[in-house]
């Protein structure tokens, strides 16, 4: 199947997909790690991509965002990826919106919010992050520098109980949230803010 044909977001119920959200300023191998770590480990039928038009997590502004749209799509292109700019055609930047809209819309659909150590670590400062949690399951791949400090994390102490082993990550689309589990995978050290600095002074020197 190809590329173009898989950035419709034609949803079908009984699928499994799952919601990776993000500035993506810029891509890089981290999240594809994350992204490839999820769908195979999950037994995803798709993953989508959903670019932010900003995040309110952070406080430096993003690039432009049709930019970091078109750089997602030329990097997020295995099969089974869909790039979205859902957050942007609705008028929403919290994800707490999304997955209400999401899971109301598509009451069939088996929807887990993917993210990275690094948020997790964060996650009890986002806005509702509860009902976040209530709304869909949440998987959670390893990612440098916070990947045990993730896992002792305000949000992760709070959900403990809820956490299924990752040998038991297939269960856990369609699973009743709130339920979570942390995925360990061999680790990219790279990060955005490394990235964007090279980024930067690359266009300067050009």
């Amino acid at each position: 199947m190809s590329f173009g044909a898989l950035r419709s977001e034609l949803l079908k119920p009984g699928m499994k997909v799952g919601l990776y959200g993000g500035s993506f300023d810029p891509v890089h191998e981290g999240h594809l790690h994350v992204a490839d770590t999820a769908l195979t480990r999950l037994g995803l039928d798709r993953i989508w991509w959903i670019v932010s038009p900003q995040n309110p997590h952070k406080a430096h502004a993003p690039g432009d965002f049709r930019d970091r749209l078109q750089a997602v799509r030329s990097a997020a292109n295995a099969p089974r990826m869909v790039v979205s700019d859902i957050e942007a055609r609705l008028g929403i930047n919290r994800t707490a919106q999304l997955a209400t809209y999401l899971t109301r819309r598509h009451p069939g659909v088996n929807f887990v919010w993917i993210m990275g150590a690094d948020a997790l670590r964060s996650f009890h400062r986002w806005q509702d992050w509860q009902t976040i949690a209530h709304k869909m399951p949440i998987a959670v791949v390893s990612r440098p520098p916070d990947a045990l400090r993730a896992r002792l994390s305000r949000a992760a102490v709070a959900l403990s109980r809820y956490r299924l082993s990752q040998h038991q990550a297939h269960a856990l689309p369609g699973s009743s949230p709130p339920r979570w589990t942390y995925l360990t995978a061999p680790l990219y050290d790279v990060a955005s803010s490394t990235l964007r600095v090279s980024s930067r002074r690359a266009t300067t020197r050009n």
